[in-house]
């Protein structure tokens, strides 16, 4: 039986192999949603509201989930990303409403990134936000028109995942509230005032530039092209990529709530400032806790911005039928307007914390036009062939968007009061 035993560990060794084979645009988008702007919105859910928010993390995450598998299961059929698929199948005054609102929700990711890195180089220096944001920008164009990116991302996601870690690594040293923790999770309130926050969370982990980016990601690797069993084994595979990846990003965005409920809620303590939040960190990393706060928030800015503007540069090439493409004028042109249009909306910002918040209510704002076209595409037979989705599956992803466009008219709602 030993050669059986010895078959079967190979085997599996080979699957598991197989396996890294198709995982990565799950991980690689994941950077975008434990980014500075999740950490502004996290901060302010648990510094006000204490463990009341944590089921905005988690029902955001079951969205992310199918949303972005959503997203990865029109590129692997089709081969094409959201804004191409849009360009190639809707009118003219479908894409250039659906698109030009995404370029939108892009410089909103961006102009978040950039404060972020500028806060953090503030911190380190006293650059001034502005000319830290200018530095960043400058930055992040340059990891992408020289291609560097791809080899700084492990770092990167290594040091930015080594902070969301620290966090969650405190919660087992803080004065956590394990009940109220676990009721949060599953149970939706909304105290008086709440409603700018959720939205804000919730734009802040479903980010419609994500979206566009994971199609654009997974498109690029062209599986469509290889044949139907392909196919089936990366609509498999993929889907794992995206629940780990997602998963990890929602124990940190849970973790960060957490810390801030009980370090700032508990004591009453009103946070308006990224800085204040290093002293969190104080437990495990002491009188260097501001500096490693710092160094998170620049990786975490700088990493985020480079996928924010190559996400500008996917949806504005998509316009043109093209895939995203450093080389390509259109992408270049996407890449510039996202980066130029959010330090343009910085240098108008009175209060950097409150825009960075308010930055994550507009991607809240413009996920249905992004949710609804993708829902359209992937569930049309002309556009997926057999692949398109079957009832139970457009019916959960309609179910999903009813769920965010409710949340969106509440907020309009209250914010006309």
């Amino acid at each position: 039986m030993n050669w059986l035993s010895h078959i079967g560990r190979q085997a599996s060794r080979i699957a598991s192999l197989e396996l890294f084979r198709y995982i990565g645009p799950g991980f690689f988008v994941t950077v975008g949603f434990i980014d500075p702007g999740n950490w502004v919105t996290n901060v302010a859910a648990g510094s006000q509201f204490g463990y009341k928010l944590l089921w905005v993390v988690t029902l955001s995450t079951v969205i992310l989930i199918i949303v972005q598998h959503n997203a990865a299961h029109l590129g692997i059929v089709t081969g094409l990303c959201l804004s191409e698929a849009a360009s190639k199948f809707f009118r003219p005054w479908q894409r250039i409403f659906m698109l030009g609102s995404a370029m939108i929700a892009c410089i909103a990711t961006a102009l978040a990134e950039l404060l972020g890195a500028a806060i953090g180089l503030k911190m380190l220096t006293g650059l001034p936000l502005l000319a830290g944001a200018v530095l960043s920008a400058c930055f992040s164009a340059w990891m992408l028109f020289s291609k560097n990116y791809r080899r700084l991302e492990k770092w990167i996601m290594g040091f930015v995942s080594l902070i969301g870690l620290a966090f969650i690594f405190e919660i087992w040293l803080a004065d956590v509230s394990w009940v109220q923790t676990s009721l949060a999770w599953v149970t939706p309130t909304f105290p008086v005032g709440a409603l700018t926050v959720v939205m804000a969370v919730l734009g802040a982990v479903v980010m419609p530039h994500n979206i566009f980016l994971h199609s654009e990601v997974i498109q690029s690797r062209q599986w469509h092209a290889q044949g139907d069993d392909i196919i089936q084994k990366q609509l498999k595979y993929e889907f794992l990529d995206t629940l780990a990846g997602m998963g990890i990003g929602w124990a940190i965005n849970s973790a960060m709530i957490i810390m801030a409920a009980a370090v700032f809620y508990k004591n009453s303590i009103a946070i308006d400032n990224l800085p204040q939040v290093a002293v969190t960190l104080e437990p495990i990393f002491g009188k260097a806790s501001a500096v490693i706060f710092a160094l998170g928030l620049i990786f975490a800015g700088l990493a985020s911005s480079v996928t924010a503007a190559m996400a500008g540069g996917s949806v504005f090439a998509g316009i043109f039928i093209e895939p995203f493409d450093i080389n390509d004028p259109h992408s270049r042109i996407g890449l510039g307007i996202t980066l130029a249009g959010a330090l343009a909306a910085i240098m108008l910002l009175p209060d950097p914390f409150k825009g960075i918040l308010w930055s994550q209510v507009v991607l809240s704002l413009q996920l249905p036009l992004t949710i609804i076209p993708l829902i359209v595409l992937t569930s049309s037979r002309k556009v997926m062939g057999e692949y398109a989705n079957r009832r139970l599956g457009t019916t959960v992803l309609w179910s999903v968007a009813a769920v965010v466009i409710g949340l969106n008219i509440a907020l309009l709602v209250d914010l006309a009061r």
